[in-house]
């Protein structure tokens, strides 16, 4: 079986990848007008049209070798395949009930956009679509066990977990896409029950040094982002906090602002930040290695 494969970014994949995210976006906005001034029925036709003119230039650049217009074409054809269901679903009335209600329409819906994201993946080798499966997934997962809350935000970790598995057994383009959902969700997770009290940032700062200790063990540069972001979320808290910014305003207060807090906080943070890159960069003999 062909493998799947990697884009690189040179002037032609940005131009390509922006192009065909461009039309994506108008595509959505087409259906976003034509859904108000059409009834179901006819607004379900224009959405196959949308779904078929995409899905045909897929096919088409596929047929001609152009393998990475082909799978851009791919990624926004699954997604309008999703919003034309979606519509005939609104049509046959099986999506009218809310997100915290049980919708069999609405779940099947989202098992189909998981079905036709997989063959698109399958057939174009094309990575960025296993992104679409990834985030379905995890919505499919929520909507089918939680309906909000607290059990949200536990379903949310475990699925976290697994695409962190899947990720790393693979070593596949597209296991990024596991790696950086996982990232996402298992933070989102934890930042979801500790973002109130001082030892929840002392518990977010912990976690994000972990996360970059996971990107040095697992060579994902993904983690390491993701880290970063969560202690620069706890420098800024704790920033604010020392500063006085918390205060409301007042003369009394600003005059009892400590405008020399933020400055040293960050300064701080990015000391903590180049000395981990130094560590991570140095081999085993002491040396650093070569970037």
């Amino acid at each position: 079986m062909e493998a799947a494969g990697k884009p690189v970014w040179t002037t032609a994949s940005y131009l390509l990848y922006t192009g065909g995210l461009v039309v994506l976006g108008a595509a959505v906005a087409a259906l976003s007008y034509l859904s108000g001034q059409y009834g179901s029925f006819a607004y379900s036709l224009w959405a196959l049209l949308v779904f078929a003119v995409l899905h045909g230039l897929a096919e088409g650049n596929r047929a001609l070798g152009r393998w990475m217009p082909a799978g851009i074409f791919g990624f926004t054809a699954v997604i309008a395949f999703g919003a034309f269901v979606g519509a005939l679903w609104t049509w046959f009335g099986w999506l009218s009930k809310s997100f915290d209600q049980f919708s069999f329409g609405r779940l099947l819906l989202e098992l189909l956009v998981l079905i036709a994201a997989g063959n698109a993946a399958h057939r174009f080798k094309f990575p960025f679509i296993v992104a679409i499966s990834v985030f379905v997934g995890w919505f499919f997962a929520i909507d089918l066990l939680t309906s909000g809350g607290n059990w949200t935000a536990w379903v949310t970790l475990f699925v976290g977990f697994l695409y962190f598995l899947v990720g790393s057994a693979s070593d596949s383009p597209s296991a990024f896409w596991y790696h950086l959902a996982a990232g996402l969700l298992i933070g989102g997770s934890l930042v979801y029950w500790w973002h109130s009290s001082t030892f929840d940032w002392i518990l977010v700062a912990f976690f994000s040094l972990v996360y970059i200790g996971v990107a040095h063990g697992s060579k994902r540069s993904s983690w390491a982002v993701l880290g970063t972001l969560g202690l620069l979320a706890v420098t800024t808290h704790f920033s604010d906090k020392w500063s006085g910014n918390h205060v409301s305003p007042s003369p009394e207060a600003v005059s009892a602002l400590r405008g020399w807090v933020p400055p040293l906080v960050f300064a701080v943070f990015g000391f903590v930040l180049v000395g981990i890159g130094v560590a991570f960069s140095r081999s085993r003999d002491g040396r650093p290695t070569a970037m």
